[in-house]
């Protein structure tokens, strides 16, 4: 599978001029041969909000208009699409993705770390366990920004078989450090492609940092943005690297399987409950 990360810039509040941009990337990414084709956090709706109050009007039902519109893209170019918004449901709303094609929506993902940054200060913790979906016989796992910090998530995608890692993101200054170093890391100690995909421009104040990166299962760089600037990165997508975890250096001398060599029932620590305080309204 081709896959193309978009790496471009979007306006708050403007949610109909946000998806047509997306449409021109789609079509573009489309004719450089790419079956997927994956934008950054909240491409949809922007990020920077400062209350729940301003951010609700523009969440929506996770296969609403915005989700809607996308599959009709998807039914007319052929392909599939990834795509940050804000899901509504009932009165809570959370930093999601869609994931749609010709047929309609395929997955969905809420994000399940929040940073007290932007409209996370206020939308819900996500609820649903991180997951995997087969897309033409690639297995592909989502998450988003702050998510790439946590190796957990990751890693928990790895074990369902995830060949491909997405993480749409937001990125603002500061985060230069994971954009150079973090996704090489999630790559090479699961053994998958991961594709970090980021916004740039400034909204509100908050510069983004765009440096998006594709890596491969042994966390080399395939492609990456070394700046601000509007680019579509590429890469191909070959499961059987992924799905091959047993490294040979030099047969009988060294050989690496980060999957094998775990050593889960020394791990209880990372899962016990803690009562650690955050800021923010998140619910």
């Amino acid at each position: 599978m081709k896959i193309a990360g978009v790496q471009m810039g979007f306006q708050i509040g403007d949610v109909s001029g946000n998806v047509e941009r997306m449409i021109s990337k789609v079509r573009e990414s489309r004719s450089q041969g790419a079956q997927l084709t994956v934008f950054p956090e909240c491409a949809a709706t922007g990020y920077c909000f400062t209350s729940l109050d301003e951010a609700r009007p523009f969440a929506e039902p996770i296969d609403g208009p915005i989700t809607q519109r996308m599959s009709r893209t998807c039914a007319d170019l052929g392909g599939y699409i990834v795509f940050g918004l804000l899901e509504a449901d009932g009165n809570r709303v959370f930093n999601a993705l869609a994931m749609v094609g010709p047929k309609g929506l395929i997955a969905s993902y809420r994000k399940i770390h929040l940073p007290f940054l932007g409209v996370d200060m206020f939308t819900n913790f996500g609820d649903r366990p991180f997951s995997v979906c087969d897309v033409e016989g690639v297995r592909i796992g989502l998450s988003i920004c702050y998510d790439g910090g946590f190796p957990e998530s990751a890693r928990c995608m790895t074990l369902q078989g995830a060949d491909l890692i997405l993480l749409p993101t937001n990125w603002p200054n500061g985060a230069e450090v994971t954009a150079e170093h973090a996704i090489n890391t999630r790559a090479l100690e699961n053994t998958v492609y991961f594709a970090a995909v980021n916004r740039i421009g400034v909204e509100r104040g908050t510069p983004f940092i765009g440096m998006s990166r594709i890596c491969d299962p042994l966390g080399r760089t395939i492609s990456a943005a070394q700046g601000t600037e509007e680019v579509t990165l590429y890469a191909d997508i070959d499961v059987q690297r992924s799905r091959n975890k047993h490294c040979i250096r030099k047969a009988g001398i060294n050989e690496v399987n980060r999957i094998a060599d775990r050593r889960p029932e020394m791990y209880g620590t990372i899962v016990e409950p803690h009562n650690l305080k955050r800021p923010g309204n998140n619910v």
